[in-house]
């Protein structure tokens, strides 16, 4: 059976600097239709960086959670500028850690039953540090845990940002091959 859903009619709700609301009518397989409530996202990239053994994260409190959290260096992609660009320009203005090379490590999906986001996550290798340059309104800092402490805090829930635990993961996966 084919599960493809068409577009009948869509309706623009918000259009901002980050993602736009539409509520779009869709032709289901079998005949019938339906809404969709779709948050559409220009895209966004995060950066993972392990040397010696810890991994470079950020905290910044997240206002729709309430709380602090801990998660990779991450950004949106600006209009224009390609994904590779975005990771490096990300990596430096929330760290101040400047990449020799990045390169494709993951890629995500994280709400896919409403939003068409994908975050492209990168590993970076052999970084210099230079000076945060954070955004107007970015308040964050940035702190290297070990593998271990990451890990536990994933077990425990302390950490629950979906491109975080999917990259710590995949990077134990292939260190333990």
């Amino acid at each position: 059976m084919n599960f493809t859903e068409k577009k009948i009619d869509g309706k623009s709700i918000y259009k901002g600097r980050i993602l736009n609301l539409e509520v779009d009518e869709v032709l289901l397989p079998d005949g019938q239709t339906s809404k969709r409530e779709c948050v559409r996202h220009c895209g966004g990239v995060a950066v993972l960086y392990v040397k010696d053994g810890r991994i470079l994260l950020v905290k910044q409190f997240r206002y729709l959670y309430g709380k602090e959290i801990f998660e990779l260096p991450a950004g949106k992609i600006d209009a224009g500028e390609s994904e590779s660009s975005a990771a490096y320009r990300e990596l430096a203005e929330e760290t101040g850690f400047i990449a020799e090379k990045i390169a494709p490590f993951l890629k995500i999906y994280p709400s896919p039953g409403y939003t068409d986001e994908v975050i492209n996550i990168f590993i970076a290798q052999s970084c210099k540090k230079g000076s945060q340059k954070l955004d107007n309104g970015e308040f964050l800092s940035y702190v290297f845990m070990t593998i271990e402490k990451v890990l536990q805090m994933i077990e425990s829930g302390e950490i629950c940002d979906a491109k975080t635990v999917a990259a710590v993961y995949k990077y134990l996966n292939i260190l333990n091959k």
